[in-house]
């Protein structure tokens, strides 16, 4: 899976603790190997964020994504709950 990287996303994933950040970066590597590990838990949206889809960084820690193409991706956003907003 290839992954495009918003400046929002960056903004927000370089604004994370160190350790939350080294944790993201692992749940990224997973994601490329295989989008559908059952450890990510990835769903679709729904409602406003509809034709999105999220990813578990942990419990909190919820990675916002959109798909460009069968094979590609853009991260949009990272953090917690609020990121749904």
């Amino acid at each position: 899976m290839d992954i495009a990287y918003t400046p929002q996303f960056l903004r927000m994933l370089r604004k994370l603790e160190r350790a939350l950040q080294e944790e993201a970066v692992e749940k990224i590597e997973l994601f490329e190997k295989d989008p559908t590990h059952s450890q990510l838990k990835a769903h679709k949206l729904k409602g406003k964020l509809k034709n999105r889809y999220n990813f578990s960084v942990n419990y909190q820690t919820r990675i916002v994504y959109t798909p460009l193409s069968k094979t590609e991706v853009a991260f949009l956003a990272i953090g917690d709950h609020d990121v749904y907003k």
